[in-house]
């Protein structure tokens, strides 16, 4: 049932009402408090071993980008890097310093990059220089697209929760949200249905492991 709330609230752009509600459905009463803690507890465990069974697999090519978050009227920054798996940080400034704890985090999980990309916000490159500056760089707002993308699903469950509550409250969710939704991304172009829904089946097969949970 946890690993389910857990699996529901943050693979799916849903409320804690509506987490509550479809669990209802199935006979499980339980309230949107005790969803909110089951899934921050649960989902924590469950993302790190996600991260940990992906540690090292992100590919040489890293898109950096920040986004604005709106929280009780200020601007927080929402930096993220996109490959095969995102690392987040929150600022209330796009600032040098930002970037730079950014990249230190990535480089301590993940080694150097060979080629690193971004839009023309200059704290970035001011960055790289300082900590990659053997590393190949290309800014262009054109080139980013992936980057820009990956904020698509924060933006979704942005609006279903009608915004994060505080600062912490965003730094809580993302690290969480960003393992489980990366495990449930799966490319749906040049494949067949039957293909997809093997891959969905393996990432869902996948899930239950992680959580503990043996299938009858």
């Amino acid at each position: 049932m946890i690993a389910y709330a857990v699996w529901l609230y943050f693979k799916l752009p849903l409320s804690l009402r509506m987490v509550e509600d479809l669990l209802a459905v199935r006979g499980i009463i339980v309230s949107r408090q005790t969803v909110l803690a089951r899934a921050e507890k649960f989902g924590r465990q469950y993302a790190r071993k996600i991260r940990e069974r992906s540690s090292g697999q992100m590919g040489d090519k890293w898109h950096l980008d920040e986004v604005v978050v709106k929280i009780r009227g200020r601007k927080h920054w929402l930096w993220r890097a996109t490959d095969q798996e995102g690392f987040v940080l929150t600022q209330s400034h796009r600032d040098k310093k930002a970037a730079k704890r950014l990249l230190r985090k990535l480089l301590k999980k993940n080694g150097l990059p060979r080629v690193m990309i971004t839009d023309k916000l200059r704290s970035c490159p001011a960055a790289k220089r300082e900590i990659t500056p053997g590393v190949e760089h290309r800014s262009h707002k054109g080139l980013n697209n992936r980057g820009e993308n990956s904020h698509q699903p924060v933006r979704r469950r942005e609006r279903v929760m009608k915004g994060f509550k505080s600062p912490r409250h965003l730094q809580r969710f993302v690290p969480i949200h960003d393992p489980i939704a990366n495990l449930f991304q799966l490319p749906r172009h040049e494949m067949t249905s039957e293909e997809f829904r093997d891959l969905r089946q393996t990432a869902m097969s996948l899930w239950w492991n992680i959580a503990g949970v043996e299938l009858a």
